[in-house]
Formats: structure tokens, C-alpha cells, sequence
């Protein structure tokens, strides 16, 4: 990993990032937030070759080389923003935001005044918000630089992340399988080196599934934490945002600047007092000293598709005991029983959408739901077409009881956090390999022990399956941590400790170096 020298220590410290030592010279693969910043200070990168490269990178490797299909739209202003970036920090280089000139990458649901907003959809792919997301807001607030709008499953419907408007993303790591979803354009697009962060949303898993099947850290926050207002919507009760990055440290930095109260969704209200943290002041590589971590083991597989994930897994839990954890296995049986119905999306889905059409201009293409539906271009048309047919879904007994269900999962959990007394709760992602491009759907993941009960959730590399001709690196396995409401901090602490002790992130060949790149 790159370090700066010199001035950078100071712009760095400033900025909040790590210290920086001995220079070394600048790559922008796997490059980080400190690492950009450092060769900024040192004077061996402007944000104008950076732009450029991740372009250069963006062009040979998106529709060109692998396919991986990860990028919708590329920010035609992105080198004259670029510009702008380079002449602020000669003006006032103490002055920048924490996020200065950082290409980030937004998943193609969240608002952009100044980009079409497509959700994925062919009806929507010149829709253009009249303002940006509040997190954009804040993202561009801190000087980030929007550089593309990724891929996703369309409208976040689904987890194998395939639209109508550029089709079906592909892992880099093996290109015959998904990049899991929805947000897997985003996911792709940092495995291969497309951009330095990005964004998710995340209805059921679609922050976390992407993480996991790209050798990433993902993170759902608690409830509250994120305003959501600007995104294309799936649900009122079970949609969150959050980062995506190739470190703790990068998502923890992230998280920090789109966390906020937004009066325009009012559930962040529930998150005042907790907004303002600084993750990166967390993060400590003896974190997991005393730690208790309880290992769910009814959220892993007893078959022989299950073994390279549980080995995966297996070796995760001795590492956390070697760094100093306590590992407690149990069982938690109410959520075998109330997992499989606990989904209430579809029954906000209608409401929620129509109320972000209502925000859009006069020009949108789309004004409503139902005409969404009509115009029958939908990647997941089928889908849409369920939800519309449901009349007053809230208001369904259904709903009411899958409501309930919700909160008694949520109270289960808490008790056995108390119980055991427990800091995290670990268990993988998704219990086998993420899935074959053929295979159509998503299965065996675990995401809904969060999504289901409001807890933040954090995903991070655990390890690959064994090569194969598909896979010469083998194949991403995600593993996860959940805690209790507000507790963000542990848990990418825990994950810093791992990630120092034996970090398993490694950039995908099939998208390597191009020539000339710094």
C-alpha cells in the first residue's frame, strides 16, 4: 500500500486520514483515500491524471476486455470538475474536504443534478432530478468526484444485478458469475479498479452482497443513521444506504460524510447524537483484545455445497481468537422460523415510488408508478408488476404481521447479544459461492438478519475458494458482522483488526494495470 512523505503528514492529519511515512511512488491500483491524498501533498499526482486514469480504466475494461458491464453513465464533466479540484487545492490546500477529489462511483439510484438518475430502467434512462441526493450533497460537499453512475439490478429488485439499460454485470474475479447485487455495478467497478469508493443501497442485502462476492468492506447502516431521501426507493421500512470500498478505513471515511440528519426523511431523527462520528478514530488493530464474538451457526450450510464458505469461515473465527476474541457458537432458532417472511417491501413499494416520482420535474419521462410498469421495458418486469397489483399493501394483514414478525426477530437478537453477552454476531454473507450467471437468482444469502431487524451490519473479506479455470484466483467469500444500534464503530473495528492482521483483498487479473498508469 502506497504511503506519502513529508507535507503530506500534515494535509493528511489534517484531513483525518492515516499518518503518512516513507515515500514511496504513487499506484492508483488499490489505491486508497490516504494514498491519493499523500501523493497529492507530495506533489506526484493533481486530481486531473487521477481523473484521467480511472477514465482510461473505465473505457478498457467496462464494455471493452472482461465486459464487465458495471458503468452506466460516466460524468462528462468529470476532468472539468477535475480542473476545478486541482485549482483549489493550489489555492488553499488546508482548505479541502475530507473527501478531495476521491472518484467515487454512485450506484445508478441515487439523484445527481447534473446526471440522468436511471435506476437501471430504459423508461428512466434520461430521467434527471432537478437536485442531488442529500447524501450526494454531502458527498460533494467534502470535494468528492463523481465519476460514474454504476450498473445494478434493475430499480434494486433482485440480487444478480442485471438491467435494461446495460445488461448483466460481471464478477472480475470470474467472469462466468454475478457481482452479486443490486448494487454490483458499484461492486465490480471497485474490485476492478474503476473508481476509489462508492455507494450502495441495501432493501434485503444489496450493499452487503456486493461486498462479498467483490472482496470488499460494505456497510448497512443502523436505521436512521443515513438519510434516503434523493434514492429511488424499493421500501420505507427496510431501505438503507451506505459505502463501498476496498478498506475498512475508506468505508469507515465514507460512511462518516453521508451520515446526517435530513428533515426530508424524517426516520433520521432516530440517529441525532449519533451522525457526527469519526469512524477512522475507531478503528485499532488490537480491537478485537477481549472481544465477544458469537458465531450464529444455524446461518451456515451443513451440505457439501456449504464447505468452501464454511472453511472460509472457520479459519475467520480462529484468526479473531488468535488476535484475543472469545468465540461463543450458538443457535438462534426464531430466525429459521420468521426469516422467510419478514419482507415488506412489496407491500410499501407502490407508495414509496409514486412519492419519488412526485419529486421529479415536470420533463421526467415517468410521473408515476403505474406508468413505470405500462411501458413494459423492465429487466424485471414481473416483479413490478406483483407490486402494483397489490392494492393497499399497508394496510394488509400480511403486512401487519410480517411488521410484528420483524420485531419479535429484533427483540430475539438483542437478547442473545444480553444473553451471552455478545459485542458482534458473526456469520458469512452467503452460504455458498455467489451464484453462476445462468443461475438467475441469488440464493442462500443471510442478509436478512439486518434488513429484518434494523441492526447495522458490516462485510468484509474472508477469504477465496480454491482457483479454478474460471476462477484463478479463486472465487470472493464475504463474511459479516452485526451489532446492536449505533455500534458502526465496533464492528468495522473489529474488521480493521482482521484486515491488519492477514488482509485477503487482492485486485482481480482479469482487470490489471494499463500501460502508463501511474
Amino acid at each position: 500500500m502506497n504511503r506519502g512523505f513529508g507535507a503530506a503528514l500534515a494535509v493528511c492529519a489534517t484531513l483525518g486520514f492515516a499518518d503518512t511515512r516513507a515515500q514511496t511512488p504513487f499506484h492508483l491500483e488499490e489505491a486508497t483515500i490516504a494514498d491519493i491524498h499523500a501523493a497529492f501533498a507530495s506533489s506526484q499526482l493533481t486530481c486531473a491524471r487521477l481523473t484521467r486514469a480511472y477514465l482510461d480504466r473505465i473505457d478498457a475494461y467496462n464494455l471493452k476486455g472482461p465486459v464487465l458491464r458495471a458503468i452506466i453513465t460516466v460524468n462528462p464533466r468529470a476532468m472539468g470538475t477535475a480542473a476545478e479540484l486541482d485549482r483549489a487545492y493550489a489555492a488553499n490546500r488546508a482548505g479541502v474536504g475530507r473527501l478531495h477529489c476521491i472518484p467515487i462511483v454512485l450506484k445508478d439510484n441515487y439523484d445527481t443534478a447534473d446526471m440522468p438518475t436511471s435506476g437501471g430502467n430504459l423508461a428512466m434512462k434520461n430521467s434527471q432530478p432537478a437536485k442531488d441526493a442529500f447524501t450526494v450533497a454531502k458527498m460533494r460537499q467534502a470535494g468528492a468526484l463523481i465519476i460514474a453512475k454504476a450498473n445494478l439490478q434493475e430499480l434494486a429488485r433482485g440480487g444478480i444485478s442485471i438491467s435494461s439499460v446495460a445488461g448483466q454485470v460481471r464478477n472480475p474475479y470470474d467472469l462466468t458469475r454475478t457481482a452479486g447485487g443490486s448494487s454490483g455495478g458499484t461492486g465490480a467497478a471497485l474490485a476492478a479498479n474503476l473508481a476509489a469508493i462508492g455507494t450502495g443501497s441495501d432493501t434485503g442485502q444489496s450493499i452487503r452482497s456486493p461486498s462479498s462476492a467483490n472482496n470488499l468492506v460494505g456497510v448497512r447502516p443502523t436505521r436512521g443513521l443515513i438519510s434516503r431521501s434523493g434514492v429511488i426507493p424499493a421500501s420505507q421500512t427496510q431501505d438503507e444506504l451506505g459505502p463501498i470500498a476496498r478498506t475498512v478505513t475508506d468505508a469507515g471515511i465514507l460512511l462518516g460524510v453521508m451520515a446526517g440528519y435530513d428533515p426530508s426523511d424524517p426516520v433520521t431523527a432516530l440517529g441525532r447524537g449519533h451522525q457526527t462520528q469519526n469512524y477512522t478514530n475507531a478503528l485499532r488493530a488490537d480491537a478485537l483484545r477481549g472481544a465477544r464474538i458469537g458465531v450464529m451457526t444455524n446461518m451456515s450450510g451443513t451440505e457439501p455445497r456449504h464447505r468452501e464458505v464454511n472453511a472460509a469461515m472457520d479459519a475467520l473465527a480462529a484468526r479473531m481468537q488468535a488476535a484475543g476474541a472469545v468465540v461463543v457458537r450458538f443457535a438462534l432458532p426464531e430466525y429459521d422460523r420468521l426469516a422467510p417472511n419478514m419482507d415488506t417491501s412489496v407491500y410499501e413499494s407502490t407508495s414509496v415510488m409514486n412519492r419519488y416520482f412526485a419529486t421529479l420535474p415536470p420533463t421526467a419521462p415517468i410521473k408515476d408508478f403505474a406508468q413505470l410498469v405500462a411501458t413494459k421495458t423492465s429487466a424485471v418486469q414481473k416483479t413490478l408488476e406483483y407490486e402494483l397489483g397489490i392494492q393497499d399493501g399497508t394496510n394488509s394483514d400480511v403486512y401487519k404481521t410480517r411488521m410484528l414478525q420483524r420485531e419479535t426477530l429484533r427483540i430475539a437478537v438483542a437478547k442473545i447479544f444480553a444473553d451471552l453477552n455478545l459485542d458482534a454476531i458473526l456469520y458469512p454473507h452467503q452460504r455458498i459461492l455467489v451464484a453462476p450467471l445462468a443461475l438467475g437468482e441469488q440464493p442462500e444469502r443471510n442478509g436478512v438478519l439486518s434488513n429484518g431487524t434494523g441492526f447495522p451490519a458490516v462485510t468484509f473479506p474472508a477469504g477465496f475458494s480454491p482457483a479454478t479455470a474460471s476462477a484463478p484466483q479463486g472465487v470472493p467469500i464475504g463474511a459479516e458482522l452485526l451489532g446492536l444500534d449505533f455500534t458502526e464503530g465496533k464492528l468495522l473495528s473489529y474488521a480493521y483488526a482482521l484486515e491488519q492482521a492477514a488482509n485477503p483483498r487482492r485486485p482481480p487479473r482479469a482487470t490489471p494495470p494499463l500501460a502508463g498508469e501511474p
